[in-house]
């Protein structure tokens, strides 16, 4: 191309002025306007930057580009792949924590941190911080927000008219109208009061904003969703597999109001036939209209504890999309066939109208497998609920043996009352009336993707890309001194398995299956087809919850138009050219997700601390850090002890990932035993800090066992 033509030159050139860059590649008058939007371009891509005066070639040494994170101290660091840039206060140029910046690397002499790589800011290309979420203090003739997040090292000086009636002591949202300079702190004006800490849906809220992940749609959505149909009209059953005649149910959590998935299931002749049913929200949701728009903004819904943000409208998302008990519903229904042994025979994609019979809860079908306990809801469908989980045994063992990894971490079940307030905590079940609806989600995401591959037609899927080498090096250095290592060059699934399986009921287990989760590639989509690490498929999408995420809104779009013959070669085109743009932004939408929820949980935990500050309980040691210990209660809860509150001064030993006291020669190893007493919790942060007050067992003083 053009644009990677002239780059290549300016790059290999010293900064030069436009008159000089113009002069270097001839450019005539007739041609300056195509050459200065070329210049533009490169400029607004991030591989060259205009000081003012020349033209400089980002080349990642010299000249760095990347995000910011900063320090409640106001220095920062230039994230990269191989090593941060340490940027001191004085060079941060206004940047904040989250904001793309440009950064010159210094010449030694002029850091100050040794070997470390020092920079300095020369241009905020992205704000990340139009507005910040904080609490207010009022000053009387002016105001400050302290911002909740302390990576952001300034608070936001408020002029007395730009209070919008805010109350000291109250949440609210600032927008930044300029930037910090020198001294002078950022200026800024209350847009949102968000209310007093403590209040009913606060946190969440503020999270949301902080996070800037919308709670409330558009006024056009709205009204669309408003004409949106209450029920399934003739005109749109034509076309369809009418299978309302087949036994069908969903099965959820009790408090679900979204039912993306009904499934069925016959059986004949030793073969198995599952049907699994997923809502057609294409129908009704059409690419590009205002409710597209919406549920694209958001990627997918955010499922924060008690408060849900949902991606649909929920005139869509709980009514005419959802697979509701005894209703006419538009779905998209993939029949797969297995011999006696689970393998698939055979399979079939078809759009559908289906009735779902009956809404089941996942503990009473859990209690009907596991130990026979038959709730009202289940009478009739017995035989169907023991062939699905004859079934779902079958598929979880197939995929075992081909080396998917379960990690099988406790998650944690936070119990809220009324007003938000969290009243218990402890382990969430993973049961089996779960455990088999997901391999019946498993097992249809992946017949999805191989068919639509075999199809060669432009797709998004799912992947999960083999961990690097200089990964796996680094897990093995983190094993090494338990003994434990993955071996061989070309890494397999299988290996890692084996692993976790090893250790597996030790006391070591939390901690070497953290750290190997830690060391794999974050899943994501993509338009190009590539491994699942962690479930060891060589296909994989996410076709099963388009009311939840867009991901699979997008190729239940793109298997109508295969289906109805209307995927043409311009249509293809515009695939082609869309879906890496779609694939990139619905897999950051998804972190976005992750870390609110994670956010939210942590905040929840330490609300529910809060009250227990001087408790005492019985823990594990999960992690030693350089800082300090992190030590896990029973119920999941996780704290952090200081090595400033133990009882000497303890070194990290980062070889074999243990404290060291440098008097007693006392060591704390991962998996050690300990008594602890709660003595803080940070409801802004959601964090928790905890005191040993016992070692219970097993506690090492240079190598010995002591009690």
């Amino acid at each position: 191309m053009i644009i990677d033509k002239v780059y290549d030159k300016i790059k290999s050139s010293k900064p030069m002025t436009l008159d000089k860059l113009r002069k270097k590649f001839e450019i005539g008058k007739n041609q300056r306007k195509d050459f200065d939007k070329i210049l533009r371009t490169l400029e607004k891509d991030g591989r060259i930057y205009f000081d003012g005066n020349v033209y400089i070639p980002i080349d990642g040494e010299r000249i760095r580009r990347g995000k910011l994170q900063g320090n409640a101290r106001g220095f920062g660091f230039l994230l990269q792949a191989d090593q941060d840039v340490f940027i001191a206060a004085k060079n941060m140029n206004s940047a904040l924590h989250g904001d793309e910046v440009i950064v010159r690397v210094l010449d030694p002499h002029e850091g100050s941190r040794g070997d470390s790589i020092e920079g300095k800011v020369l241009k905020v290309v992205d704000r990340a911080n139009q507005t910040i979420v904080g609490t207010f203090q009022n000053k009387k003739n002016f105001g400050f927000v302290v911002p909740d997040d302390d990576k952001i090292a300034f608070d936001i000086f408020i002029p007395k008219k730009h209070f919008l009636a805010a109350k000291d002591g109250q949440k609210v949202v600032a927008k930044v109208k300029t930037w910090p300079e020198g001294n002078r702190k950022p200026e800024g004006r209350i847009v949102e009061i968000l209310g007093y800490k403590g209040e009913k849906g606060v946190d969440i809220l503020s999270i949301a904003r902080d996070m800037d992940i919308p709670t409330d749609f558009s006024k056009a959505a709205k009204l669309a969703a408003k004409d949106m149909p209450q029920s399934v009209r003739d005109k749109d059953i034509q076309g369809r597999e009418d299978l309302r005649g087949l036994r069908t149910f969903t099965i959820d959590g009790a408090d679900s109001k979204d039912f993306d998935d009904a499934v069925s299931i016959e059986t004949w002749d030793g073969k198995t036939r599952l049907w699994v049913h997923i809502a057609d929200v294409s129908h009704y949701v059409k690419e590009g209209d205002e409710i597209d728009k919406e549920a694209y903004k958001r990627g997918n819904s955010y499922y924060l504890i008690d408060k849900v943000i949902p991606m649909l409208p929920k005139e869509l998302s709980n009514v005419i999309c959802s697979l509701n008990e005894g209703v006419d519903r538009l779905a998209f229904t993939v029949a797969i066939d297995f011999n006696p042994a689970g393998d698939i025979l055979d399979h079939a994609i078809m759009n559908s109208v289906i009735k779902s019979d009956r809404r089941l809860v996942y503990t009473h079908v859990s209690d009907f497998l596991e130990h026979g306990t038959a709730h009202p809801t289940l009478q009739g469908l017995e035989e169907d609920l023991k062939a699905m989980e004859a079934l779902a045994e079958k598929l979880r063992a197939k995929r075992y043996r081909r080396g998917a990894i379960d990690f099988d971490f406790a998650e944690t079940a936070i119990t809220v009352d009324d007003e938000g307030k969290p009243v218990d905590i402890a382990k969430s079940e993973r049961r089996v009336a779960n455990k088999l609806i997901e391999e019946f989600m498993l097992v249809t995401n992946e017949v999805v993707a191989k068919d639509f591959y075999d199809k060669k037609v432009p797709f998004l899927y799912r992947i999960h890309e083999t961990p690097d080498g200089e990964r796996i090096e680094g897990l093995n250095k983190m094993l090494r001194h338990l003994g434990l290592s993955v071996k061989g060059e070309d890494l397999e699934p299988k290996l890692i398995q084996e692993l976790i399986e090893r250790v597996k009921g030790k006391e070591e287990a939390l901690f070497v299956s953290t750290i190997v989760l830690r060391s794999l590639m974050k899943a994501k989509y993509s338009e190009t087809l590539d491994i699942h690490f962690g479930l060891a498929a060589k296909y994989y999408s996410h076709f099963t919850s388009p009311i939840r995420r867009y991901s699979d809104l997008t190729i239940h779009r793109i298997m109508k138009d295969q289906l109805r013959g209307k995927l043409t070669d311009g249509r293809k085109r515009y695939l082609e050219n869309t879906l890496p743009h779609v694939a990139e932004h619905v897999s950051a939408m998804e972190r976005v997700a992750q870390e609110a929820e994670r956010t939210v949980q942590d905040i929840k935990i330490a609300e529910y601390m809060e009250e227990r500050i001087g408790a005492t309980y019985p823990a594990v040691i999960t992690g030693v850090t350089g800082f300090g210990l992190f030590a896990q209660l029973e119920n999941t809860i996780e704290g952090l002890i200081s090595y400033q509150d133990l009882d000497d001064y303890y070194e990290f030993d980062e070889d074999s990932f243990r404290a060291v006291g440098r008097s007693t020669g006392k060591i704390y190893n991962v998996g050690d035993k300990v008594m602890i007493k709660v003595v803080g919790a940070n409801t802004t942060k959601g964090t928790v800090d905890f005191v040993i007050t016992e070692d219970l067992v097993d506690i090492s003083y240079g190598g010995d066992v002591h009690e």
